[in-house]
């Protein structure tokens, strides 16, 4: 990067940090301030000005608060004392974000349930919180009941809307109280410090994980982004993603409530409706997420994609093989793609418009913001140490694991790791005595390098990248080498066991379309990867398991491995002596196995 180019982002990254530092900074100064009680002084400036939309119900600044007012009634009446915890199951609708800001006004901490989730899993996420009620909508009745036999708490079963006769209705309920601001006498004490939210995983590794978000953090999610997108009253955010998460739920709608500006919310993403929706509400930014970018580009041309308003398109997961078609195509104006963990002390943001970059820390904030990459292990998935003990700081554009100081410094509370519902699964992400004895870092579980000018660039999730050959395979680059050839809609790359071999043989889950070619597909690997890193074993499926927030699930396709027994999908292995991708029958997968095949 030359010095003019250097100055110019270094520009730009000052005045992107500058913002978001002006709305955060007050945080640890006024400690009582909290968002819940916020929404209050919101609805005395902005009045009859519209604050949540949607085809269902719409909310204007003074009837949020009114709503939420209620429902801190609700909370009250029943006897719910602060630290106690309330489950909450409903799809995406503005009554959502009303509900939990009630209950954590005064004191009650929601958890935000994926309302995706059934049986033992769905039991999990409730059992691990410990709750006194639970609230469902109607419609996810069934849906929990299939949890029913494995949840151990004994909460108050509540619904949310028309259902059968003898179930307690908070729809009713919460009508009978008065929406006028809480007296004196209704309130409870409540700082920064104290617990709102449990936040879930999403478990694309294994069951999710409860971390939790104190009011610190809902302050530091809406403040920090609406100076990061300089959200301003005209502003309409198109909100699709889900409000169980912290992009959906937290950052797309107080970015742009603390500022006077609205929220379009949608249930579900819909690649066919998306830019109909952008149109018919006249938004100007949008919240992208995981593959919900690519999902628009393999799409057929629609006559609204580039008759709009946005000025805007903030999120993460945007890849470097996408990024350029995407803003080209549909006449995006500005990304701002960034990293954060909701639970983390790690985040960045790319001000500037770098393809493919994650985020930035440039030397001015390196040290507000401690952040290392060091070396990692992938073998013992653990960072490699010094004879000393210590941890090793990587070189420029070396992967490794990124980590964030832990400072437990009162001024500071965004440099703390708050943790999660279990004790043992906050251990897990700690690293102790790293650069020196004593020191605590927060482990990300990301591979990333960072560049001579300090971009970050994301490599993959520590346990997706494996060892093949005696090379570390980064699932994530030989997905966008795999995204690159023609007819690949979506990919999903993992590593399989063979018997009597050391690593793990890379495997492809692919959707194609119908001009699909095989055989160039393998010519596209040959002279893109090297030999290690190409996939052994691809698998054409007609859809991708994917999470709510469109991240791909790994788990299953891993246990089912290259046997045709465990799916009707096509599985083929790369033939070295064919040179070819034959399919794989039972006689194959058995030689395979047992080692009749030189790989």
């Amino acid at each position: 990067m030359g010095w003019m180019t250097r100055r110019a982002s270094d520009l730009a990254c000052l005045k992107g940090a500058l913002r978001t530092l002006r709305m955060t900074t007050p945080i640890a100064k006024h400690p009582t301030r909290v968002f819940p009680a916020i929404v209050d002084e919101l609805a005395e400036r902005w009045g009859d000005a519209p604050a949540l939309l949607s085809d269902r119900e719409s909310f204007t600044y003074r009837e949020l608060a009114a709503r939420a007012n209620q429902y801190a009634r609700w909370t009250l009446a029943q006897g719910i004392q602060k630290g106690h915890t309330v489950c909450l199951m409903m799809p995406n609708r503005p009554e959502y974000m009303a509900l939990w800001l009630g209950v954590t006004r005064v004191g009650g901490v929601v958890a935000l349930i994926n309302s995706n989730l059934t049986g033992a899993t769905l039991a999990h996420c409730v059992n691990v919180v410990s709750p006194t009620h639970v609230i469902v909508t109607a419609d996810l009745l069934e849906r929990y009941e299939t949890a029913r036999a494995f949840i151990t708490s004994d909460a108050k079963l509540w619904v949310h809307g028309d259902a059968e006769p003898g179930l307690a209705r908070i729809d009713r309920a919460v009508d009978a109280f008065s929406g006028a601001k809480l007296t004196g006498g209704e309130t409870r004490a409540l700082t920064i410090e104290d617990r709102a939210l449990f936040i879930y995983t999403s478990g694309t590794t294994g069951l999710p994980k409860a971390a939790n978000m104190n009011h610190y953090r809902l302050m530091l999610a809406g403040h920090a982004f609406a100076g990061v997108m300089a959200t301003r009253p005209s502003d309409r955010m198109y909100d699709c993603l889900p409000m169980y998460h912290t992009a959906g739920g937290l950052v797309a709608t107080g970015a742009l409530l603390v500022n006077g500006g609205s929220v379009v919310i949608r249930e579900k993403f819909s690649a066919r409706e998306f830019w109909d929706d952008i149109e018919r509400w006249n938004c100007t930014i949008f919240q992208y997420i995981g593959e919900f970018c690519r999902y628009l580009l393999n799409s057929p041309p629609h006559p609204k994609e580039t008759v709009h308003r946005l000025r805007l398109a903030c999120g993460n997961g945007l890849r470097p093989d996408v990024w350029p078609d995407f803003k080209r195509r549909f006449g995006i104006p500005h990304i701002i793609e960034f990293y954060a963990a909701t639970e983390g002390n790690v985040s960045m943001f790319n001000f500037e418009d770098k393809e493919g970059a994650v985020g930035r820390i440039p030397w001015f904030l390196e040290r507000r913001f401690p952040t290392k990459v060091v070396r990692f292990d992938i073998e013992l998935q653990q960072p490699i140490r010094d004879p000393l003990g210590f941890c090793i700081e990587c070189a420029p554009e070396e992967a490794g694991e990124v980590i964030g100081k832990i400072l437990k410094d009162a001024s500071k509370p965004g440099a703390r790791f708050e943790g999660y519902a279990t004790q043992a699964e906050t251990d897990k992400k700690i690293l102790h005595d790293v650069f020196e004895r004593g020191d605590s870092w927060f482990r990300t579980g990301d591979l990333m390098r960072k560049d001579q000018d300090g971009y970050f660039y994301f490599v993959d999730r520590i346990g997706d990248t494996f060892r093949w050959k005696g090379e570390n395979v980064s699932t994530t680059e030989v997905e966008e080498t795999i995204g690159q050839f023609p007819g690949v809609e979506e990919t999903n790359v993992y590593g399989v066991s063979i018997p009597g071999r050391d690593g793990r043989a890379g495997m492809a889950a692919v959707v194609v379309n119908a001009g699909f070619d095989l055989a160039g597909f393998r010519r596209h690997l040959a002279n893109s990867l090297p030999d290690y890193a190409r996939p052994l074993f691809l698998r054409i499926r007609g859809e991708m398991d994917v999470t709510s927030t469109f991240k791909q699930k790994k788990i299953d396709y891993v246990a089912q491995g290259f046997d045709p027994a465990t799916t009707a999908d096509p599985i083929y292995f790369d033939d070295p002596a064919e040179k070819a991708f034959v399919r794989i029958d039972r006689a194959l997968h058995e030689r395979i196995r047992s080692g009749g095949i030189r790989l």
